[in-house]
C-alpha cells in the first residue's frame, strides 16, 4: 500500500549534528531514534529531543514497536547525571523522559524514572518535565515514586482501541491497565496534566475510537495525541489504511467536544509533538 502525500515528512532546516553529538558524548538513546519516529528531522532540526532511558532492549513485545527487545542490561548508575548535563548542555526548556518496558525490574525501573527527573529538576531547575511512562505492571506504588518526583506531565499510551489491544500491543500490556495508570497518575496528582495517545490506522473502526476516546476522558485524561500508525520495518502489523487528514481533524473537534484540554491529531504527530507548546498552553489557560 503505497503511501499518500501526506504522509510526506517536511525536513526542517537546523543544526541535527549538535543533538547528536551531545547524545553520543554522554551516551543517551533517544526514542527519535530507537522508534524510528517520523518527526526525527523535524525534531531534531529544531534541537530538540525526547530522551529514552532505562537502555535501549525492551522486555515486551508489542507488534507495532520497533525499539528492540530481549533482555535488557542493568540500568546505568550514571545516566541520571549525565542526562541533566545534555539538558543543561542544550538549553532545553522542556523535556519528554520515556523507557523501554522493564519487567526485569522490581518496580519496572520507577525509582531510575524518578532519579532522572529529579537530577535534570536540579542541574535546570527551569526546564519543565514529562514523564511518559510504562504501566510498571499497575505498581501503584511504582506510579506514586514517580508522581513524587514532580513531573509537570504524565503519560502513558494507550495505543490502540480495545478490540485490537491483544493483537498490537504485548500480553503483559492491557487496555483496563492502562486505564487504571492514567486514572492513578490523576488521583495521585490532580494538578499534574495526564496524557495519552492512540495511533489509528490499524483495523479500528469508528465506534471502537469513539469508545476509546470516552474512556480515556473518564480517566481524567487533560491531554490526547492521535497520529497515524506507520508500519517501522517489516516486522512489524502492516499499517490497515492511512487516516487522511479531514478525518483526524473530525476527531480532534470530537475529543474537545468530550472535555479534553488539548488535543494534537493529525498523520505524523506522536506523543512529544509539540509537547512544550501544549503544556505552556494549558499552563496559560489554568493560570
Amino acid at each position: 500500500m503505497a503511501k499518500p502525500d501526506w504522509l510526506r515528512v517536511e525536513v526542517v532546516p537546523g543544526d541535527q549534528n549538535e543533538v547528536r553529538r551531545v547524545l553520543r558524548e554522554q551516551g543517551l538513546a533517544t526514542v527519535c531514534e530507537s522508534a524510528r519516529c517520523p518527526n526525527l528531522p523535524t525534531c531534531w532540526g529544531q534541537g530538540t529531543a525526547t530522551f529514552m532511558i532505562l537502555g535501549e532492549i525492551c522486555t515486551r513485545f508489542c507488534r507495532f514497536c520497533a525499539v528492540s527487545h530481549g533482555k535488557p542490561n542493568p540500568p546505568g548508575p550514571t545516566e541520571p547525571e549525565r542526562l541533566a548535563r545534555a539538558v543543561k548542555a542544550l538549553r532545553l526548556r522542556y523535556v519528554v523522559l520515556t523507557s523501554v518496558d522493564r519487567d526485569d525490574l522490581p518496580d519496572g525501573g520507577a525509582s531510575h524514572f524518578a532519579s532522572c527527573i529529579r537530577a535534570i529538576k536540579e542541574a535546570a531547575p527551569e526546564t519543565k518535565v514529562e514523564a511518559l511512562i510504562p504501566d510498571f505492571s499497575g505498581d501503584f506504588g511504582a506510579l506514586r515514586t514517580v508522581v513524587e518526583a514532580g513531573p509537570e506531565v504524565v503519560g502513558h499510551n494507550l495505543e490502540t482501541v480495545r478490540r485490537l489491544t491483544p493483537r498490537v500491543r504485548d500480553r503483559r500490556a492491557g487496555y483496563e491497565l492502562s486505564l487504571s495508570v492514567l486514572r492513578s497518575s490523576k488521583k495521585l496528582a490532580p494538578r499534574i496534566f495526564t496524557k495519552s495517545s492512540l495511533l489509528l490506522g490499524l483495523g479500528e473502526t469508528e465506534e471502537e475510537v469513539e469508545e476509546a476516546l470516552r474512556d480515556l476522558r473518564e480517566a481524567g485524561v487533560d491531554i490526547l495525541v492521535l497520529g497515524q500508525y506507520l508500519r517501522p520495518t517489516p516486522r512489524q502489523l502492516p499499517a490497515a489504511r492511512y487516516v487522511p487528514p479531514e478525518e483526524f481533524e473530525a476527531w480532534r473537534r470530537r475529543a474537545l467536544s468530550l472535555g479534553f484540554l488539548a488535543v494534537l491529531s493529525g498523520p505524523l504527530v506522536r506523543t512529544s509533538f509539540r509537547a512544550s507548546e501544549v503544556y505552556e498552553e494549558l499552563l496559560c489557560a489554568s493560570s
